[in-house]
């Protein structure tokens, strides 16, 4: 079945400010996408990364059609994603335009590999995911890119970092899920549940 898009008009209009707020109760994995080739090359930190399917594989990622790495996706067809281990918020806050790099220069104190289809990919991060581009559709200020996975590279990592009220977080399967087994209750006090 495919949606036809039509214009929605609501009676009261939700605010930006509410909009990000409500949003800021949403957890999301934080990634870097990369884009582009050689010396021309670009990047910025995201949490808007999802799997489309697993047959094949594909994913999504909403990019700003004002961020520098858009254009890039356009001309080379190609983008990286970039799953950052907890102990990445270094990489994550300098593609996320801290300290004002732009560009290449983000990719400065990380080690980088090329991908496949020519973009930088992070040594050492949870998952390096290379994908070509198979559609892009425009809505409102963003593009959701839609990317065929061409290779993967994992890593035995198993602590993510996360974002979450404006904030970064570690999130360790082992650690979390210990603290979780301490505060819980226990099952007997669940009669009737």
């Amino acid at each position: 079945m495919n949606v036809v898009p039509r214009d929605l008009m609501t009676e009261v209009p939700v605010s930006s400010a509410d909009f990000r707020g409500a949003m800021r109760h949403l957890t999301g994995g934080v990634s870097v996408i990369t884009a582009g080739r050689g010396k021309d090359i670009t990047g910025m930190t995201v949490t808007s990364v999802t799997s489309l399917s697993v047959e094949p594989p594909t994913l999504l990622v909403s990019i700003n059609r004002d961020a520098s790495s858009f254009p890039l996706i356009k001309r080379y067809g190609a983008f990286g994603v970039n799953i950052l281990a907890a102990d990445q918020l270094d990489v994550a806050e300098r593609f996320a335009g801290k300290g004002g790099l732009k560009g290449a220069d983000r990719f400065a104190g990380s080690q980088w590999v090329t991908s496949v289809s020519g973009v930088p990919l992070l040594v050492g991060a949870l998952s390096a995911v290379d994908c070509e581009v198979e559609e892009i559709v425009e809505r409102h200020s963003h593009g959701i890119v839609i990317g065929r996975v061409r290779d993967i590279r994992n890593s035995v990592r198993n602590a993510a970092l996360a974002y979450w009220h404006g904030q970064y977080l570690a999130v360790d399967q082992d650690e979390d899920a210990a603290r979780l087994a301490e505060v819980s209750v226990p099952a007997r006090g669940l009669r009737g549940v």
